[in-house]
Order: C-alpha cells, then sequence, then structure tokens
C-alpha cells in the first residue's frame, strides 16, 4: 500500500470520529457560534469572499454517540459576500453580530446574520487608523451589556470602540509602533497582546497603559515570529499563556511572572513555518494541560504540557493529524498548509481544522493512553 492507503487503514483506529469536506474556497477563520455552527470566510484578494455560517452534521451536534445519522455533511445556514479578504472573524456573544478584519485593512466590517433569511449582511464598519498597505487590525471582542471591539495594528492605535454608538471608550495612548499578531480579551476589564517579536502583555483597561509584560523576545528565539493564546480559568492549574514561535519553539508562562517561563521547549517541526500569519497555539477547553499547534506543515499536533514544568529540549506530540496530507484533493504536487485550527467547545478530543486547499475536517482521536 502507498503511504496515502497505510494512512486510511490506520486512521479507523486512531479517529473516533473523521469527516471531511471540500469548502468552495481556502479559509484563516474558524468562529464557532454556540456549540452547533461554526463560521468561515474566504482571503483571497481582488474577489469578493464568502462569508458562511455552517452547522455541523447532526452526528457531531448530539453529546451521546447514538449511531447513524441521515445528514452527515455540513449544511449552510446563512451566507454573504465579503470585498475584502477576511483573516480574522469574531462573533460577539449573545447577538446575531459578527466583525471581521482583512486586506485592505482600512475598515472592520460588521456582519449581522438574518433571523428570519439565510443572509449575512454588512451593517457598518470600524474605522482603523492603520493606513499601511500590508498591514490589517487583530481583533477581540470585549462582552457586556454593550459590547466592545478591542482592535488595532500596532500597540500604539489599539483601542476599544463601543459597538452600538462607535464611540471609542479605551485608546492605549503610547507611541509604541511594535506590531501585534494577536490579541485576545480575557474578562470584562483585561486583555493580552502578543508580538511577532514574542513581546507578551496583560492590560487593564481601567488604568492608564500599564501591562505586566515581559518586554524582551521568549528565550531560544531566533528571530522567528511568534503568536500566543492565554488558557481560560476554568482550565484546569498550572501555566496559562503559551506562546509559540516560527521555528517551532514553544513556551509556557504564568501570566504572573511573564519573563521566566515555566517551560521552554522544541516541537519537531521540519521546517519553520512559511507563512508565520497562520501560526496557531490553542488550549483544549475541555482537557486538563492539553494544547494543539498548526501553520507549520498540512498536520496539526497535540501536546500534553502535564509534566513540562521546568523542562526544556525536544517534546513530542501524543497526536498527529496528517488527515490534510494524504486527503489532499487539489490535485498539484504541493503539499497542503494548515491555516487554522479550532477546538470544539464541549467535545474534549474534537478539533476543527481547515488547509489551503479549501479542505475543513472535524476529528475526535481515540486516547490511547485513557486505557492503559
Amino acid at each position: 500500500m502507498d503511504p496515502a492507503e497505510d494512512w486510511l487503514v490506520e486512521s479507523l483506529r486512531l479517529y473516533q470520529d473523521f469527516h471531511a469536506f471540500d469548502l468552495s474556497g481556502a479559509t484563516r477563520v474558524l468562529e464557532w457560534i454556540g456549540d452547533k455552527g461554526v463560521c468561515v470566510a474566504g482571503y483571497e484578494s481582488l474577489k469578493k469572499n464568502e462569508i458562511l455560517h455552517l452547522m455541523l452534521p447532526l452526528r457531531l451536534s448530539v453529546k451521546e454517540n447514538q449511531g447513524l445519522f441521515p445528514e452527515r455533511d455540513f449544511k449552510v445556514r446563512h451566507g454573504g459576500f465579503s470585498d475584502k479578504s477576511v483573516f480574522d472573524l469574531k462573533h460577539v456573544p449573545d447577538t446575531r453580530l459578527l466583525v471581521t478584519s482583512g486586506l485592505p485593512g482600512c475598515y472592520l466590517q460588521v456582519w449581522q446574520i438574518a433571523e428570519d433569511s439565510d443572509v449575512i449582511k454588512a451593517v457598518s464598519t470600524i474605522a482603523v487608523h492603520e493606513k499601511e498597505g500590508s498591514l490589517w487590525p487583530r481583533v477581540a471582542i470585549f462582552s457586556s451589556v454593550v459590547p466592545g471591539v478591542l482592535n488595532g495594528v500596532r500597540l500604539s492605535d489599539l483601542k476599544v470602540v463601543d459597538l452600538e454608538s462607535q464611540k471609542t471608550t479605551y485608546l492605549s495612548g503610547v507611541s509604541d509602533s511594535d506590531e501585534l499578531s494577536s490579541l485576545q480579551v480575557l474578562d470584562t476589564d483585561t486583555f493580552a497582546f502578543c508580538c511577532p517579536s514574542g513581546r507578551l502583555g496583560v492590560v487593564d483597561i481601567r488604568q492608564k497603559w500599564a501591562p505586566l509584560e515581559n518586554v524582551s523576545p521568549s528565550p531560544g528565539s531566533g528571530g522567528g515570529r511568534w503568536c500566543a493564546e492565554v488558557r481560560g480559568k476554568s482550565q484546569g492549574p498550572g501555566p496559562n499563556i503559551a506562546s509559540l514561535c516560527s521555528d517551532g519553539h514553544l513556551c509556557l508562562l504564568d501570566v504572573r511572572d511573564l519573563c521566566h517561563p515555566v517551560s521552554s521547549v522544541q516541537c519537531p517541526v521540519s521546517t519553520p513555518s512559511p507563512d508565520p500569519e497562520l501560526l496557531r497555539v490553542t488550549w483544549a477547553p475541555g482537557l486538563d494541560s492539553c494544547l494543539a499547534i498548526s501553520g507549520f506543515d498540512g498536520t496539526v499536533q497535540v501536546y500534553d504540557a502535564m509534566s513540562w514544568d521546568g523542562m526544556e529540549g525536544q517534546v513530542e506530540p501524543f497526536f498527529t493529524h496528517r488527515g490534510h496530507i494524504f486527503l489532499d484533493g487539489n490535485g498539484t504536487n504541493t503539499a497542503p498548509l494548515v491555516t487554522t485550527h479550532t477546538w470544539h467547545p464541549h467535545k474534549p478530543r474534537t478539533l476543527l481544522s481547515a488547509a489551503n486547499d479549501a479542505s475543513l475536517h472535524v476529528w475526535d482521536w481515540v486516547d490511547f493512553r485513557a486505557s492503559r
């Protein structure tokens, strides 16, 4: 058997569930709406890009495995078109609103998912001061009675905009020109930022700009670009920030001491990320100390960081999803690159992943460690 056939046979043992779909175009965003729907959006330049609200196959929507279901594919619930490339998309909790960012990056777009039709329509824009053609604003949402949109290209233009009045309710007020690679709202008053240099910070919007931060790049970085994610408060004890470099270096940090990583390890990536904008590190919402990384090749690697405290050197994933490589349907010799992944909000070992060949996979691996 060739490697693809070997993998297909092995997948029967490796996966509890595995579904492969083809989108009309590749996506860089997978944004949950509840636990049964997800939004995707195209990112091609010089064309209209679809924004779709997809419903998961019924088999993946139930809490218990109840056998066979007639509906085994995603269903398009709502759709619309963007004139821009969509690099980021956020759902505003408890509303039917979406906020998108991309290129050209002179504004954010606010969308509404219709209640009485299948349309996603643009309803407003949020101006962005940054005019550099190659940069686009990072976005996060403050969820409250009146939601706020946190956005910025650089630390100097970070702001929170009231979604209803469009008034700016917070400004960083600094002249710092460091670019941003990611933003994440932590609670009603704080957010975290990461810069491509590896600089990390946690900001309280009730105070003047005085972030808890590590100004210098993370140890072990050799000029690569970084992204980061903060683990939710309900996700168990231990380090709560994972910071990932485009060379595969991964640091775990405690938010109370960002200058001294709890562990600093090297993930086994064959080459540095060919597009660091696609780097992704995520914490599993339903599994203590589990995280996943992607953006280096056609795989998603899953790790258990439970025993990493004080550790340095190379670590190995306990599961690697290779489906995008072996089910590559683009008919070329170019291996696909995973563009993003996300964990299911409530199914502990279920992930969604997308690649630049427009493939979308939903998979739930079998944890052989649990039977030991």
